[in-house]
């Protein structure tokens, strides 16, 4: 129950901050949420089952241009075109894990980049389609949620903070009942897992299932939202970044895939404004948080303060 409260109490926290801020820290908190939702997929497969994915950005993408194209070419509205993003994700998840899964380790790691390279590619092959790189945008009136626009700052806030909300809680649930537990028991030891009996096969493909729809959601959400859509979501930096996001706010917690993304956030976006080698800022404070944080922010505040976080 306090698990409950304190994780409630925080969207509380969120969407207070939404209504008190201005319109330019609203529209980053905003994609903030967006892009912890990726995060928090993300932090299902490496945080909490032990899968390194170097590949995380197709399913962001798939869920991207599964939206983006059934609007553009199917006249699919809102919510369906949401609907296909997530199945698109879950779907190309779900083949992933059948044969990725078959590989362990470093070689785990480098079938997921291959597959998201495939991905990546056959974006820019089709770009009569998808317009490669260049990318297309959706405008307005293509992005109506029962009759307004959602290119309204209000109404993209609080769209984007049901998105989040409704994540964050699915995870809590999840790490909460025996499947999340289940999962951490395969990260900390697979061997002891398999000789109680558990299939860890049908388990890593289940954590798969899940990374890849809750990232495949951010990323229909982020096409929604905001309108864009382009090659450039689905490149391995796509890739790299919810990795950094979950280190720095700490793997295996609920709450640390939304405090990394903002951290990371604001860091990019203060240091960008006061030198171009911005990234070799974001560098340096991962190397220090690393040295004297390792489980990162949310991971240090379980260890020293509220050792029931989940």
């Amino acid at each position: 129950m306090k698990s409950w409260v304190a994780h409630i109490a925080l969207l509380a926290l969120v969407a207070v901050a939404g209504l008190m801020v201005g319109d330019y820290h609203q529209g980053n908190l905003s994609r903030i949420m967006v892009l912890a939702v990726y995060a928090t997929g993300y932090n299902i497969l490496f945080g909490y089952t032990g899968l390194l994915s170097l590949g995380h950005a197709m399913f962001f993408a798939a869920g991207l241009y599964a939206t983006g194209l059934g609007i553009r070419f199917l006249d699919f509205g809102t919510i369906p075109a949401f609907i296909a993003g997530l199945a698109a994700g879950a779907v190309l998840a779900g083949i992933l894990g059948a044969l990725a899964l078959r590989a362990k380790g470093v070689a785990f790691m480098i079938v997921t980049l291959m597959f998201a390279q495939a991905v990546y590619l056959t974006i820019l092959y089709f770009g009569e389609y998808t317009r490669g790189d260049e990318g297309f945008v959706l405008q307005p009136d293509e992005r109506l949620l029962f009759g307004q626009s959602l290119s309204n700052p209000d109404l993209r806030f609080w769209v984007a903070f049901a998105i989040f909300a409704a994540a964050t809680l699915i995870t809590l649930a999840i790490v909460r009942r025996p499947l999340g537990k289940t999962l951490v028991a395969i990260r900390e030891n697979e061997a002891r897992a398999q000789m109680l009996g558990y299939d860890t096969f049908r388990l890593k493909w289940t954590a798969v299932v899940l990374s890849g729809t809750f990232s495949a959601a951010s990323g229909a959400a982020y096409g929604l939202l905001f309108g864009y859509v382009g090659a450039s979501f689905a490149s391995v930096q796509y890739s790299i970044f919810p990795l950094l996001w979950v280190l720095l706010g700490g793997a295996g917690t609920v709450v640390g895939p939304f405090i990394g993304t903002l951290f990371m956030f604001y860091l990019i976006d203060f240091s960008s404004g006061l030198t171009t080698a911005y990234m070799a800022v974001a560098g340096v404070a991962l190397v220090l948080l690393t040295l004297f944080a390792p489980q990162g922010i949310a991971g240090e505040i379980r260890r020293r303060i509220l050792r029931d976080l989940p």
